[in-house]
């Protein structure tokens, strides 16, 4: 093989390649919120689900199939946030949880009281937040 094929090979290789895990990384796709699974575990009832555990054992079960981007606790409530998601798990009356899952946006807006300062607002900067003052990082 002549090294102008070699190279040109090597090329149309390295190029499929770089296209190939640039698909296969798929930005948008990373930490779903498990809502399938909550489905298939957990009673529907309204636009909320049910459980017998507690709020803690129900969040930790989640958790535990899919791993949240964070996860934060107020009081018995627990709070678990995912790419574009937040699944809230409370204590229902009679005993066990209510399991509600809600987009980013409108999670936050609902949970303010509870989430708000521990998660940025949707839209806004500081998710990624790097540090430094004024000027540094740019």
């Amino acid at each position: 093989m002549s090294p102008v094929k070699r190279l040109t090979l090597l090329v149309t290789v390295l190029l499929v390649g770089g296209l190939l895990a640039g698909c296969g990384s798929a930005s948008g796709s990373g930490n779903p919120v498990p809502s399938a699974w909550i489905g298939q575990t957990y009673q529907r009832v309204g636009n909320a689900y049910t459980a017998t555990g507690t709020p803690e054992s129900v969040a930790s079960a989640i958790a535990a199939h899919t791993k949240p981007r964070d996860r934060t606790t107020n009081g018995d409530r627990r709070f678990l946030r995912y790419r574009d998601h937040i699944v809230a798990v409370q204590p229902r009356a009679g005993g066990g949880s209510r399991i509600e899952i809600e987009t980013y946006a409108r999670g936050h807006q609902r949970w303010g009281t509870y989430v708000g300062g521990v998660w940025p607002a949707p839209g806004r900067a500081g998710d990624g937040y790097r540090g430094g003052g004024p000027g540094s990082g740019k």
